[in-house]
């Protein structure tokens, strides 16, 4: 799921991608909200509240928001940077590094969190924004902007609109095509739901807290060794085939 790019890359493909990256997109949410009371994985209420400080000329609490944005940003910038940097290189999958990366910051902000018990929330909300436009990036890019996972006001908006067309067969003929995104749409966020419900019971119900973070590093990094050993078992059975 993470390999296939271009005409190679199918529906279930996405489906695969779309079903892990949302339930660790709700984990990081929920996490996020619960350690710190601030959205970690979209900036639109970011950016109302930057709008409402400067208006009141709270500009310092203003440019806090303003971070938030930009980090969000930057990491969507460096995880196009990577991509694009590497893409050349055919022995290299390059979704694995800004994956990676994305389980770097997950894992260093639970280490984070717990040496210095939520002095430095700021830190912590720019980290997970980080991370997050990492994986909106790059999960953009390698399904050519058909899978977002990190919010969700743009899934119900596209989910409202085709299931709009489904009452217009004459105008959409291709109804197959139509419920299979509307099947990916609703599977994002079915699984964002159960990611968010997941880490609000770890966090509170079982007392994990921020630890609750390290949960989704490890779905992300089982989902990598997933990947890559389904690729080298697939291209083992085609060395054999040859072979005979």
């Amino acid at each position: 799921m993470f390999r296939h790019q271009g005409k190679a890359r199918t529906f279930k493909h996405n489906l695969q991608i779309a079903t892990v990256l949302s339930f660790v997109a709700g984990i990081v949410n929920v996490t996020g909200f619960l350690a710190i009371q601030q959205l970690t994985t979209n900036v639109t209420g970011h950016f109302a509240l930057l709008i409402f400080d400067f208006e009141n000329f709270q500009f310092w609490t203003g440019i806090t928001y303003l971070l938030y944005i930009l980090s969000f940003l930057f990491g969507s910038f460096v995880s196009g940077f990577m991509i694009e940097k590497y893409k050349t290189n055919k022995r290299l999958n390059v979704f694995v590094l800004p994956t990676l990366v994305e389980v770097f910051m997950l894992v260093a902000v639970t280490i984070f969190y717990n040496l210095t018990a939520v002095n430095y929330p700021h830190i912590i909300a720019c980290s997970l924004l980080f991370a997050m436009g990492l994986q909106n990036s790059f999960v953009t890019k390698i399904s050519n902007a058909v899978v977002r996972t990190t919010h969700l006001t743009g899934l119900f908006t596209d989910l409202g609109i085709e299931l709009s067309q489904l009452f217009f067969p004459e105008m959409h003929p291709h109804k197959h095509k139509t419920l299979a995104t509307i099947k990916l749409r609703i599977y994002i966020i079915l699984f964002f739901f159960l990611g968010g419900i997941t880490a609000g019971f770890l966090y509170s119900g079982l007392n994990f807290k921020a630890n609750t973070l390290l949960l989704a590093a490890l779905i992300l990094l089982g989902s990598l060794f997933y990947d890559d050993f389904r690729f080298q078992l697939i291209r083992a059975k085609r060395k054999r085939k040859q072979a005979r």
